[in-house]
C-alpha cells in the first residue's frame, strides 16, 4: 500500500506540488528567509519525484514566493514586501506614542492567538512552546546583569510561538509581518520596566500564567493572560510616564524660585 502511495504521489502535477509548498510555507513550516531543505529531502518529505519537485519550485519562483540563488538554494521570500523600510514603518519607529497604539494592535492579535492556540496546539507545538518558554525563563533566572536586547528576542520568541500554534495563517503572517516593531514594542517594555522589582514580578508572573493556560489547553484563560499581561504592561509604562511628568513640572517650579 505504501508503495502504490509513493508512485501516485511521485506523479502529482508542478501546481499540485506547488500547492503543497505553499501550504507548508502558510503554515509557518517555512518562514520568511529560511532557506528550503536539499532537494533531495524535500522529495523525500512530499513523496515526490525530484523532476516533479522542480517543476513546483519553478512554479514558486514564477509566483516570487521563492528566491534560488545559484549555489545557495531556494529561499523564502519576504512575503510581505518592503515592511521594514517603507515610510509608514519609519513613522511608527520614530515617534514614541505609537507605542500605546502597538500594545492595542498587540492585544487585538494575541488575545486571540493564545485562545486559539490553547484549543488548537499540537504535541509539536507545545513542545517548541515550553523551549520558547524555558529558555525565557532561565535566562532571567540565571541572576545576571539582563542584555535588554537579548531578553527581548527571548520574549518575542515566546509569544510567537504561542501565535504560530493558531494554526491560523493569517494570524500568523500579520504579527510576523510586523515583527520590528513588535519587537519595538517588547524592547521598550523590557528596558522601562524589567529593572523595576514590582513590574519585573508582574510581568514574570503574567508569562506563566500564559504559559500554563497555553499549555493546559483553557482557551478563555489563556487568552485573559495575554490581555493581562498587555494591559499590565500599558498601565505601567503610562504610570512611569505620568511619573517622569510629574518630576519634570517640580523642577520647572523649583527653578522659578532658583
Amino acid at each position: 500500500m505504501q508503495q502504490e502511495h509513493e508512485r501516485v504521489s511521485a506523479t502529482l502535477t508542478p501546481d499540485a506540488v506547488a500547492e503543497r509548498l505553499e501550504r507548508m510555507i502558510l503554515d509557518g513550516v517555512f518562514r520568511p528567509g529560511q532557506l528550503l531543505p536539499s532537494e533531495r529531502r524535500l522529495c523525500e518529505r512530499l513523496g515526490v519525484s525530484r523532476t516533479s519537485l522542480r517543476e513546483g519550485l519553478r512554479v514558486l519562483r514564477s509566483k516570487g514566493i521563492i528566491v534560488t540563488r545559484q549555489g545557495r538554494g531556494s529561499v523564502v521570500a519576504e512575503l510581505v514586501a518592503g515592511r521594514d523600510d517603507s515610510p509608514l514603518m519609519h513613522l511608527f519607529r520614530d515617534h514614541p506614542r505609537t507605542l500605546y497604539d502597538l500594545l492595542e494592535v498587540r492585544s487585538l492579535l494575541e488575545g486571540e492567538s493564545a485562545r486559539l492556540a490553547a484549543e488548537r496546539a499540537t504535541p509539536a507545538d507545545r513542545v517548541l512552546i515550553q523551549r520558547r518558554y524555558e529558555a525565557m525563563a532561565e535566562y532571567v533566572e540565571a541572576g545576571q546583569a539582563i542584555d535588554v536586547e537579548r531578553l527581548a528576542h527571548l520574549d518575542h520568541a515566546f509569544h510567537l510561538a504561542i501565535c504560530q500554534a493558531s494554526h491560523n495563517p493569517v494570524l500568523v503572517h500579520t504579527l510576523q509581518s510586523l515583527t520590528d516593531l513588535l519587537l519595538s514594542s517588547v524592547f521598550a517594555s523590557v528596558k522601562n520596566l524589567y529593572h523595576r522589582e514590582r513590574p519585573r514580578a508582574m510581568i514574570n508572573r503574567q508569562h506563566a500564567w500564559l504559559y500554563r493556560a497555553v499549555m493546559e489547553g483553557k482557551p478563555q484563560a489563556a487568552r485573559r493572560a495575554a490581555l493581562d499581561h498587555l494591559h499590565g504592561i500599558e498601565a505601567q509604562l503610562r504610570e512611569i510616564e505620568a511619573e517622569d511628568q510629574r518630576l519634570e513640572r517640580s523642577a520647572m517650579r523649583l527653578d522659578e524660585w532658583g
